[in-house]
């Protein structure tokens, strides 16, 4: 895509939708990290389930160090991986209070100190509690990055680079969101739902999905 292109590629996603919003469930910057760092290989639905309790009595690190890992692990434990994120989350908490007087630093590389915590949850952290322009490349935005030529790169770092170098200025706040809505919703991994999607035009997509399944089906049964 050229400058023009990407220009209209964000103005059409901000147009449907002016204020993006994620789907994991949070009180804070700290619950928001402990979400993020739950939801690896797991469903924000599944996240969102195990942690509504919890984030209704446990709102910072020191109360969940007082909570424990056993009994973290008891409240998370229909979440993938429970056992060893319940083991980061406590080791992420009893550091946040040693080294930062029990808040979450907005500082990449200081979250990226933290047990459990990689670039995309802290650049997820970054954006969505500090209103940093940052771009979290998870499996969505790869596919859609790539996809569409948006930005194309072989691994999420390069993706998150070309995507935060093309990505005009008044777009980058909400970049992050509008493209992981848009791949989780339309640009899906096995059928991209081309025929309801505001950007076809622009997509440099060549295997096209430009009808429903029922719709191409009964065409061909004519």
């Amino acid at each position: 895509m050229n400058r023009a292109q990407i220009f209209e590629f964000y103005r059409r996603l901000a147009e449907a939708d002016p204020e993006p919003q994620g789907e994991l469930e949070y009180v804070n910057p700290y619950t928001l990290l402990v979400a993020v760092a739950l939801s690896a290989q797991s469903t924000d639905a599944g996240v969102n389930k195990a942690t509504r309790p919890l984030f209704a009595e446990i709102t910072t690190p020191e109360a969940m160090l007082a909570l424990g890992e056993e009994g973290l692990r008891e409240r998370i434990k229909t979440i993938g991986l429970f056992n060893t994120k319940a083991k980061n989350v406590i080791r992420a908490a009893k550091m946040l209070v040693e080294r930062h007087g029990g808040e979450v630093p907005r500082d990449r590389d200081l979250l990226e100190q933290l047990p459990g915590v990689g670039r995309k949850t802290a650049n997820v952290v970054l954006n969505t509690a500090f209103g940093e322009p940052r771009i979290a490349v998870d499996t969505h935005i790869f596919r859609v990055a790539n996809r569409t030529g948006l930005a194309r790169g072989k691994t999420p770092l390069e993706v998150e680079l070309k995507l935060e170098k093309v990505t005009p200025e008044p777009f980058l706040l909400g970049a992050h969101q509008w493209l992981i809505l848009h791949g989780r919703y339309i640009c899906k991994a096995r059928l991209p739902e081309c025929w309801r999607c505001p950007v076809v035009d622009l997509c440099a997509y060549k295997a096209k999905v430009l009808e429903p399944p029922k719709s191409r089906a009964g065409q061909s049964d004519r």
